[in-house]
């Protein structure tokens, strides 16, 4: 998930995250003999066997924690991706509050590192502070410029192909701000996937199994890999398969670096990989045309329908 929205009230002291939730794994064989692997319970009858896994990886986030000093209480917001994040707040309901800095704003706070956002005072310390906050963040700077110094690697083994089944401007489930210039390449299920520019790793989801059409339940259920580039973008690589990923967050990637294997989960109809390049754009994520290396030191723009060779 890239942008959270929280209502919080303030309770002095340090807060601690809270612990991750394993997943279930179910294993069973389909009437055709196939093994499958999902995380939603087989229907009644079906024989199998079930497991929990323990999320894997350190996953990043963002928190806003409330540390306290004399007459009061600093809010502080904590980032452990390793990727800067834009982090916007509002205070909300407020009690024997005072403080110089305004309600609202937003602040950019670094890969791993703490920013104080403001300091809350009672405003009669003989009486209880207490005031409600709302937050939300994105991964990236809005600074970020897009400035690849050279096309974009296919996401590919070299010399094969794989047909476009959407880009723009054929989009058909593309039609957000942050996907319209994204590319889905139809490829079996454990297809190798290989990173297309240099950047370090800032997300991973890798615990899913399955494909479904409906995009709030089914979206969030895709596995991916996120890296941010040094210009401040980033590239997302969509519907990996399970137990695939090959790297990790904080992790440095390079140019053409096995990462993956494609698969068939999330918000999915069929196998294939959605890979797209997307900035920070004052709060919102964008996606941004892209060029392709193509043979002989040439760029290449594919269109639905091309099958693109990897160079």
């Amino acid at each position: 998930m890239l942008m959270l929205v929280l209502i919080a009230v303030a309770v002095l002291g340090l807060d601690a995250p809270a612990p991750l939730g394993a997943q279930t794994l179910y294993r069973y064989r389909d009437e055709n003999g196939v093994l499958v692997f999902t995380d939603r319970r087989p229907p009644d009858g079906q024989d199998f066997e079930e497991r929990e896994l323990a999320p894997t990886g350190e996953p990043g986030e963002v928190q806003l924690l409330n540390r306290e000093i004399d007459g009061g209480t600093q809010l502080v917001a904590r980032n452990t991706f390793y990727a800067p994040v834009e982090v916007a707040w509002e205070l909300a309901a407020t009690e024997n509050v005072s403080t110089d800095a305004p309600a609202s704003g937003s602040m950019l706070v670094p890969a791993r590192a703490d920013r104080e956002l403001m300091t809350l005072r009672r405003a009669d310390p003989a009486l209880p502070m207490r005031f409600e906050y709302e937050f939300r963040y994105l991964l990236g700077s809005p600074d970020a410029v897009h400035a690849p110094d050279e096309p974009y690697r296919l996401p590919y083994a070299l010399a094969s192909s794989h047909a476009v089944s959407q880009a723009f401007p054929d989009i058909f489930t593309h039609a957000d701000p942050a996907s319209a210039h994204a590319y889905d390449f139809a490829m079996p299920v454990g297809t190798g996937i290989y990173a297309a520019r240099d950047g370090i790793v800032v997300e991973v989801a890798s615990d899913y199994f399955e494909a479904g059409l409906d995009p709030s339940v089914d979206g969030p259920r895709a596995n991916i890999v996120r890296v941010l580039h040094d210009d401040g973008t980033m590239s997302l690589y969509a519907h990996l398969n399970w137990n695939s990923i090959r790297v990790v967050p904080g992790q440095r990637v390079r140019r053409g670096e096995h990462i993956a294997d494609s698969g068939n989960t999330g918000f999915s109809s069929g196998p294939h990989l959605h890979f797209v390049v997307q900035r920070n754009d004052g709060g919102r994520l964008v996606s941004v045309p892209i060029e392709f290396a193509g043979a002989g030191r040439t760029s290449v723009t594919p269109r639905r329908g091309d099958r693109p060779v990897a160079y």
